[in-house]
């Protein structure tokens, strides 16, 4: 063992130049030294296994120094006195270290969307791909799966609470543990750090309700939504929120197919993705939205949604768009595409409509539920009349210049 030198090797070089043939220099437990006439060498180690005799290459004498081919050699051996091939052994190394490379967050990431897309709602599979897009796949998309820590995850997720989105960095955690179970089941990885990320995640803080303006404050907002230069489609979604109060999700992917402009009704039908818990639902229209509606008819009537994507119109507007707009108009922080439901909610209350119409409206609670028995048109004709006459009221502010007018309850009685 350990019988080369380095007088023994320097030898060598010169005499495979010298003699213009291979030089073989063996070391001891079956590692030698080839020696080339141009100058190079390789290690090889030469062994039996099952009864054959085979050989394993260590790389050139350049690259790998005596002591390391000594260690791998004893690697080798140690692997012998175990019953396992070298050869194979170091094969099956370089597929696991191929696998590791390959099985990326991005691929896995990747290969899980689409293995779940069929099964998604339209919606669900709109915010995965827009959580991974900003938030997931850039600090991830190149790491091996096998590499990525627990620790590593919680920066990722502690990057997005920082920014204050608190659910979207619970739903990330929970799509990350999602895509590691599937890379597991797959082959890809063999653990599952995000596991324990739930553990040491931020406390959520407490809700709020979803910011808006009063109906004092209204006319601003008719002001500055008067004045407002952006997309029409952009300025209609924000008309239609506050003429329905239907749920933002809802509003921004109405579909051309869902309403009957001349019987001014539009009907969500049980199932439909962004309704919540998927019951049906019959929204009256004023007269003020089918006029809108039919302008806009004009510019995406040749598109399933009315409310078009302005990068794809084949896609329904982006979930941002109402909220940059708010924003550019100055209500940031202040009124929320969501918060339209509130507000309305709160006027009609306060003048005396029936609580069950507003709740109706409102698509709150479960219509299967309601006094015993659910009729999808419940209270259909008293909401007409309701939202007509809040459409109505809306326009007197915007027509006035901003003054707040009394509106008329369903008696006809001012409030």
């Amino acid at each position: 063992m350990g019988k080369l030198t380095d007088n023994a090797i320097k030898g060598a070089f010169a005499r495979a130049r010298r003699e213009q043939r291979m030089v073989r220099l063996a070391d001891g437990g079956w590692l030698t030294l080839l020696v080339l006439p141009n100058g190079t060498a390789r290690w090889q180690q030469r062994y039996r296994y099952g009864g054959k005799e085979r050989t394993v290459s260590y790389g050139s004498f350049a690259e790998v120094s005596l002591a390391e081919a000594r260690t791998r050699a004893e690697k080798a051996r140690a692997l012998l006195r175990d019953g396992i091939d070298p050869v194979e052994q170091r094969r099956a190394d370089k597929a696991e270290k191929r696998r590791i490379v390959e099985n990326t967050f991005g691929a896995a990431a990747q290969q899980w969307f689409d293995f779940n897309l069929p099964r998604w709602k339209p919606a669900t599979s709109e915010k995965v791909r827009q959580y991974l897009d900003k938030d997931l796949l850039p600090p991830l998309r190149l790491r091996p799966l096998a590499n990525i820590t627990t620790q590593e995850l919680d920066d990722v997720m502690k990057r997005i609470e920082k920014r204050g989105a608190h659910n979207v960095a619970k739903k990330s955690r929970q799509w990350c543990k999602s895509i590691f179970r599937y890379g597991i089941a797959k082959g890809m990885t063999k653990d599952n750090p995000a596991d324990l990320l739930g553990d040491i995640a931020d406390a959520m803080p407490e809700s709020t309700n979803y910011a808006h303006l009063t109906f004092e404050e209204l006319p601003e907002l008719l002001r500055a939504l008067d004045r407002y230069e952006g997309s029409p489609l952009t300025k209609g979604a924000i008309w239609l929120a506050l003429w329905t109060a239907n749920r933002p999700g809802i509003t921004r992917t109405l579909r051309w197919s869902e309403l009957d402009l001349d019987d001014a009704l539009w009907t969500i039908e049980k199932g439909r993705d962004g309704m919540k818990r998927g019951y049906a639902h019959l929204t009256p229209l004023p007269t003020q939205a089918i006029t809108m509606l039919r302008d806009l008819r004009k510019i995406s009537g040749t598109f399933e949604h009315v409310f078009i994507g302005r990068n794809d119109p084949r896609q329904p507007m982006s979930d941002a768009a109402v909220a940059k707009a708010l924003a550019t108009m100055g209500f940031k922080g202040r009124q929320t595409a969501h918060g339209f439901r509130h507000l309305v909610s709160t006027a009609l209350n306060e003048r005396g409509y029936q609580a069950d119409w507003v709740e109706r409206q409102l698509a709150h609670g479960d219509p299967d539920k309601i006094r015993g028995t659910y009729n999808k048109a419940a209270y259909l004709e008293p909401r007409r009349r309701m939202m007509q006459e809040w459409a109505d009221l809306l326009e007197s502010i915007q027509n006035s210049g901003g003054n707040v007018m009394p509106l008329r309850n369903a008696s006809g009685k001012r409030r």
